[in-house]
């Protein structure tokens, strides 16, 4: 006998539509977080509902074609609709009439794309909102909306629910943010309804089973959410309970100055006579609110790093700094300038020739312990003054529309210096004597950031801390004609009483972050300068004639040698922490907290393993169904294991014809499945009769001979993707 059909109602186009839509913008949802707001939200709503829309009106206009033909039609319309969609709102100045797109549209296109690129790979989050992270984003949520739409139009609910929650768990994967309760909570309902839609209209589903198992697994997501989620230390600063700080290559400090968060973050041993300045990252691309990390390229860093920047001329000095890390977790390696062989690393790092910096986008900073061969230019007093600032590679043209005050303070600081060094020592000098350190007050005046009227605003009030000293010195030697960059990196740390056979141990704590200006002088290279107050040691060069020359300009070294780095020596000013019992110092930390990222690897997992909790659920209900006696339900579970196992399986089979193929082709218990069959055959034919006994000892032992008779591939597959779940 063919086994009994059951017919499901055809799921409603408006209905499906309108469900893909809503998932979709939940999938959306967590990249609110990483990107900054702006026009790319507009843009992919209605990407969104664009794509809803002409997959409705597709599916009415072609409701009388055969279903596949129907469905490439209303793909087509789609793919029109989006094409169009897209060009008017992203590429419209490139496009026939604003509308139409042509060659040059997609070229446009393209190079916004690998321009987004780019900003994601060397950008902070939150990313800003640029064109090309529009076009980025529009693109991008057009094929997920696209492939969501479809998806759902075949009650492909499973594989709807893993893909949408993949793609709402990527920005808090990559970027290690906190957990997006919202989301969670938003994604957990998302699911009872699709789960709940894909029941309704599935012939194949048991009456109630899997809206029960949609309504446990959902309950359980949303409870685990709401009630223990916000029980987890999520953000807790760190304190020396074993926490991770995280540096980022940015100078977005804000609050995580006022925070007392100071840990070990590294320990160095040197050759020199004192610990050097440890740098980041390097940032030259302003765009009038923000410095942005370099962009160049990579190799990996057992090549090195290159030629030196200097001339022979200049005197070189070469030291070996060992680095331990011990308390932090970056994607860049903090190593002195200028690195030129590093050993003891993993492969997977990178070095950046152009600015001696070290990245990798598979490793992690945290336990590092490795030795840097250094070779720093020392040029003579005299040879840096006969220098000039001039053009650099990897450096950006400086940002257009400055407040006027920039410009005007910076000629008047440097007023009746006769050399680029002189003037830049004069601003050095300057920001020195005349600003003092705080970190509240760009908090109260309402300019803490590095943009160029947070700049104008620092120096009317003259009070902050170092990245707004970094960053005016930065743009008034812009304004100067110099080329100009902002390192992000350490202080040199304190000695401990610790040594490694003859050397002083430094240790470098989570306050010592901080950041200061580079000039690029010709045959020579970056030359750093130190304007925050308070902190460090104003860059200086001894004489030829190791005479102090021209008054204060020629400062000497703490090392007693010519250094271009700022000079270690202690300062006599007031230590940071003193001045505000709740400042961190000058610390870009944020702290690294794994609870996120345990958190949104383990809800993936769930995700990932919902297809077989629902299926091993169906198949216990069924089991408990049998041990009542229930025939129908005993044999569904047999056709249902057969489909997931991939093993054929035909509709028109009677029960005794496919009984006796799995006895003869999968070595089937005969006994026990003549038992089951037995059971159907009395059901079907004899219905007011007795249902027959308990079957669930006599499935068990069905179940398990097919099991066996294939590869364990095949049944990890049955367990991941069960098919029978995808069945109508």
């Amino acid at each position: 006998m063919a086994e009994p059909v059951r017919t499901a109602p055809r799921p409603g186009v408006v209905g499906a539509g309108m469900l893909a839509l809503v998932a979709t913008l939940v999938a959306m949802w967590p990249y609110t977080g990483v990107i900054a707001p702006g026009a790319w939200t507009f843009v992919v709503v209605m990407i969104i509902a664009a794509t809803a829309a002409s997959g409705v009106a597709g599916r009415r206009l072609f409701r009388g074609l055969r279903e596949g033909i129907r469905s490439l039609l209303t793909l087509l319309l789609q793919l029109v609709v989006l094409l169009l969609a897209l060009t008017i709102l992203l590429a419209s100045e490139a496009a026939q009439f604003g509308l139409v797109p042509t060659a040059a549209t997609f070229e446009l296109t393209g190079l916004r794309l690998q321009r987004a690129v780019d900003e994601i790979s060397n950008g902070v989050a939150p990313i800003d909102s640029t064109v090309s992270m529009t076009t980025a984003m529009g693109v991008a949520f057009a094929l997920v909306a696209l492939l969501v739409d479809h998806l759902l139009a075949q009650r492909l609910v499973v594989l709807t629910v893993l893909f949408t929650s993949i793609v709402g768990a990527v920005p808090m994967l990559l970027t290690f943010g906190s957990v997006n309760l919202v989301w969670f909570v938003l994604q957990a309902i998302m699911i009872l309804i699709v789960l709940r839609f894909g029941a309704r209209h599935d012939r194949d589903a048991i009456r109630h089973s899997s809206f029960v198992a949609a309504g446990l697994i959902g309950a359980a997501a949303i409870a685990a959410t709401v009630f223990v989620s916000p029980g987890l230390p999520l953000s807790v600063a760190a304190g020396g309970h074993g926490q991770m700080p995280t540096v980022n290559a940015d100078l977005r400090l804000g609050d995580d100055l006022r925070r007392p968060n100071e840990t070990e973050a590294l320990t160095v041993v040197t050759s020199a006579a004192a610990p050097p300045y440890l740098r980041l990252a390097t940032l030259s691309r302003f765009d009038g609110e923000v410095w942005r990390p370099d962009r160049s390229d990579r190799n990996p860093v057992e090549d090195g790093f290159g030629a030196r920047q200097w001339t022979d001329d200049i005197e070189t000095v070469e030291h070996e700094v060992s680095i331990r890390v011990v308390g932090m977790s970056s994607s860049r390696l903090p190593v002195p300038y200028a690195a030129e062989e590093i050993s003891g690393l993993p492969r997977g790092w990178q070095a950046m020739p152009l600015n001696r910096t070290v990245i990798s986008s598979t490793q992690d900073a945290a336990g590092a312990d490795y030795t840097v061969q250094t070779a720093t230019p020392a040029p003579s007093l005299e040879q840096i003054r006969a220098s000039s600032a001039g053009r650099a590679e990897l450096v950006a043209a400086p940002a257009g529309d400055l407040p006027e005050i920039i410009g005007e303070l910076a000629r008047e600081v440097t007023s009746g210096t006769d050399t680029d060094y002189d003037r830049l020592l004069a601003l050095q000098d300057w920001f020195r004597s005349e600003f003092e350190y705080s970190l509240d007050a760009p908090v109260e005046d309402g300019f803490d950031g590095t943009g160029a009227d947070a700049v104008a605003t620092f120096l009317d009030v003259r009070s902050g801390y170092c990245i707004h000293f970094a960053g005016a010195f930065a743009l008034m030697a812009q304004a100067l004609d110099m080329p100009v960059r902002i390192v992000v990196g350490y202080l040199p740390g304190t000695a401990t009483e610790e040594k490694r056979g003859d050397q002083r141990v430094y240790s470098v704590t989570s306050d010592r972050l901080h950041s200061w200006p580079e000039v690029y002088f010709r045959g020579i290279g970056w030359v750093p300068f130190e304007p925050t107050a308070t902190l460090g040691t104003p860059t200086g060069f001894v004489s030829d004639a190791g005479s102090g020359g021209d008054g204060d300009a020629d400062v000497p070294t703490a090392s007693g040698a010519p250094t271009a780095a700022p000079s270690t020596a202690p300062t006599g000013g007031p230590d940071r922490r003193d001045e505000d019992p709740g400042a961190g110092g000058d610390s870009a930390l944020r702290q690294f907290d794994p609870t996120p990222v345990a958190l949104g690897i383990a809800g993936v997992l769930v995700v990932l393993l919902l297809p077989g909790l629902a299926r091993a659920l169906r198949r216990m209900l069924r089991t408990r169904r049998a041990a009542g006696g229930d025939a129908i339900a005993a044999w569904r579970e047999v056709a249902d294991t057969m489909a997931d196992l991939r093993l054929s399986l035909h509709e028109s089979d009677t029960a005794r014809t496919r009984a006796q193929s799995l006895v003869a082709a999968r070595g089937a218990n005969a006994e026990a499945i003549g038992e089951l069959v037995n059971a159907v055959e009395r059901r079907s034919y004899a219905e007011g009769g007795p249902a027959g006994g308990e079957l669930d000892a006599a499935l068990r032992r069905v179940l398990g001979d097919l099991e066996l008779s294939v590869s364990g591939r095949r049944r990890l597959l049955a367990w991941l993707l069960p098919a029978s779940l995808l069945r109508r």
